[in-house]
């Protein structure tokens, strides 16, 4: 079992499969989830990358201490975690909060990413989704992840597959049951504690960004997947027909097929770009 450790000690869990000598793709999932969350995602992305995916501080294996989280700190947990694997660049993918993480990777570590993509997420909240999210945390405290879990699962599943999916949301989804309260509400109080300010910083990303979201999303709608794409200069934006927020796993195949062609296009663009640097180097010299 693999651990890193953030700058103030604590212990953070994270997995690796695929090629060593592949290109490497950087994995960060939502509140409450843990790098489970990406199973549908995870095998078939390692069968051409290196795919590592973490628990986020307070959910999975990783520590899950009192006190405040913040975005930022878990923006360093991430690239704590690339350390550890020895990764200079990666791929970051991050979905939900993750894809609030992956925003803020891209701003405070340009020269550690390789592309963004930015899953059924928001560069700022709206006073609905505030009042939702300090709802659940409050139900959290006062009766337990498990017991507010249902009712947060209508948020992440479309109304067609809520009956076929939610006997596996407990494993699989954002908001999946067994964790800890404490962590639960420090993560939501990390969504709520982000400036919205970051939404203006984003014309800075220059990364090559994929941001992703369907059209039955209620909790991150199409209009925050738009603000972000019309702000980064590099974005391009996917909308997915028939899929609400956890569409990672309720539209898979899909998912999977508009990513790894991302991944792909810019991984191919890339490497061409520095064998092209590389001989015009040569040739100078």
């Amino acid at each position: 079992m693999s651990y890193a450790r953030a700058s103030d000690g604590i212990r953070l869990h994270y997995e690796v499969i695929g090629r060593s000598s592949a290109t490497p793709v950087l994995m960060i999932q939502g509140l409450g989830a843990d790098k489970h969350g990406w199973d549908m995602q995870r095998l078939p992305l390692a069968m051409q990358y290196r795919v590592i995916a973490l628990d986020n501080r307070g959910a999975g294996r990783s520590d899950k201490p009192f006190g405040t989280y913040s975005l930022e700190q878990m923006a360093d947990d991430a690239i704590a975690v690339l350390d550890e694997v020895g990764v200079e660049k990666a791929h970051i993918v991050g979905a939900s909060m993750g894809g609030a993480i992956t925003q803020i990777i891209g701003l405070k570590y340009p020269e550690r990413v390789m592309s963004l993509t930015l899953a059924c997420t928001a560069c700022r909240n709206h006073p609905w989704r505030r009042e939702l999210l300090n709802s659940w945390a409050t139900a959290a405290t006062e009766h337990g992840v498990g017991a507010m879990t249902r009712e947060a699962a209508r948020w992440v599943i479309g109304p067609r597959s809520f009956r076929r999916l939610l006997p596996a949301f407990g494993w699989l989804g954002p908001l999946a049951m067994g964790r800890t309260s404490h962590a639960f509400v420090a993560q939501v109080k990390a969504i709520l504690d982000v400036d919205d300010a970051i939404s203006e910083q984003l014309t800075q990303v220059t990364a090559p960004t994929l941001v992703m979201v369907g059209n039955q999303d209620i909790l991150t709608p199409r209009g925050d997947s738009e603000e972000i794409a019309d702000r980064m200069p590099n974005a391009e934006l996917v909308v997915i027909s028939g899929a609400a927020h956890g569409f990672m796993v309720e539209h898979a195949s899909t998912f999977n097929r508009v990513l790894l062609e991302f991944l792909g296009r810019v991984t191919r663009a890339q490497k061409a770009a520095a064998v092209e640097l590389a001989t015009a180097a040569a040739a100078a010299s």
